[in-house]
């Protein structure tokens, strides 16, 4: 086994708790995955939503990284559609240029809110969030120092220069977000557990690699792990993804019914819903390894991000803890490895 464990957490407000303890939990969390040897620690950017308390990743990437001390932090991650690249570029040559060679910045294309929360993200702004490739171009060029002379822009730099540029991590779930980070030289990480579809993650697979075979493949993927397995399936069973079809062919994948209903109040077309069980491993300890393992060899996946979507606060933490030893077990070989070819 040769694959890094990362998490992802979206900072979930627990029933009968507040955004202050979901965010006070995160800190937590990411001090103990340190402990336990995950490779990576990353928030998410959702806006406008009671049940998650992750609305700006940079500020919080920034405290993490000063109650952590080596583990990598980043963004699952920034929604580009929304910001300027200079500003994005800006934020993470600070943070870069404070915890040099800790910090991965990961990019989205999705909206992370609901259609009020959009507008208001691109209000007064000249953009529409559409152009995505544009932009995630301007902002490589402008971590890479290299915006040419015939750009509009040219002469410009995204200051800060940190000791160690941050790196790029594509997020997405189609092939042709596989190729587009591919063709720019960036990380990929398939949203497994928004996709959920093998035929999906192996085509994303082979483009990737094709393209880019020194690239770093990553799967983000739903897990839940149980002392026994009977425990694992029947939490995991009570977690759905709603998909939104909305009229004009968009589709919108959320995590909770709240989530739906917060949408019906904001729609401005015509939608539907449908209901489906998320495509979660649940298992003991074991039975995940031995599920990842398949899948890091079968699609031949670098490393995995976790993400534990449950609604139960300890149960949660739990099942990062039961895995701890596969992270440790990754980290253990890697300091091995390191050692070995020292002079």
């Amino acid at each position: 086994m040769s694959f890094k464990l990362g998490i992802l957490d979206q900072s979930p407000v627990f029933p009968e708790k507040t955004a202050f303890d979901a965010l006070q939990d995160t800190i937590r969390l990411a001090q103990k995955a340190e402990q336990w040897g995950y490779a990576r620690f990353w928030v998410a950017e959702h806006h406008h939503m009671g049940d998650v308390a992750g609305s700006s990743p940079e500020v919080l990437i920034s405290h993490l990284l000063a109650r952590t001390n080596a583990i990598q932090v980043g963004s699952g991650g920034v929604m580009l559609q929304h910001y300027s690249p200079f500003k994005v570029a800006e934020n993470f040559h600070v943070l870069s240029t404070l915890s040099p060679g800790r910090v991965d910045l990961g990019v989205g294309k999705s909206p992370g809110g609901l259609p009020l929360s959009t507008k208001a993200l691109q209000h007064g702004t000249q953009h529409d969030g559409i152009h995505f490739e544009e932009r995630l171009t301007f902002l490589k060029k402008l971590l890479d120092h290299s915006v040419e002379e015939a750009h509009p822009l040219s002469g410009i730099e995204a200051l800060p220069k940190p000791p160690v540029k941050p790196e790029i991590f594509l997020l997405g779930g189609s092939a042709s977000s596989a190729r587009l980070a591919a063709e720019l030289g960036v990380h990929f990480v398939f949203a497994k557990f928004l996709v959920g579809s093998e035929e999906s993650l192996a085509q994303t697979s082979r483009i990737y690699r094709k393209l880019y075979p020194e690239g770093t493949f990553m799967a983000a993927v739903a897990v839940f792990a149980a002392p026994c397995e009977k425990e694992a399936k029947q939490i995991a069973a009570e977690h759905s993804l709603y998909k939104i079809t909305i009229e004009s062919g968009r589709t919108l994948t959320v995590q909770s019914y709240q989530q739906v209903e917060a949408f019906k109040k904001q729609a401005v077309e015509a939608f539907e819903v449908e209901e489906h069980k998320a495509d979660m491993i649940a298992g003991t300890p074991e039975q995940v390894k031995g599920e990842l393992e398949r899948i890091h060899y079968q699609y031949e996946v670098d490393e995995f991000i976790l993400h534990t979507p449950i609604r139960k606060e300890e149960e949660r933490v739990r099942s990062f803890e039961l895995l701890r030893p596969i992270a440790a077990g990754r980290a253990k070989r890697g300091l091995e490895q390191s050692i070995k070819i020292l002079p």
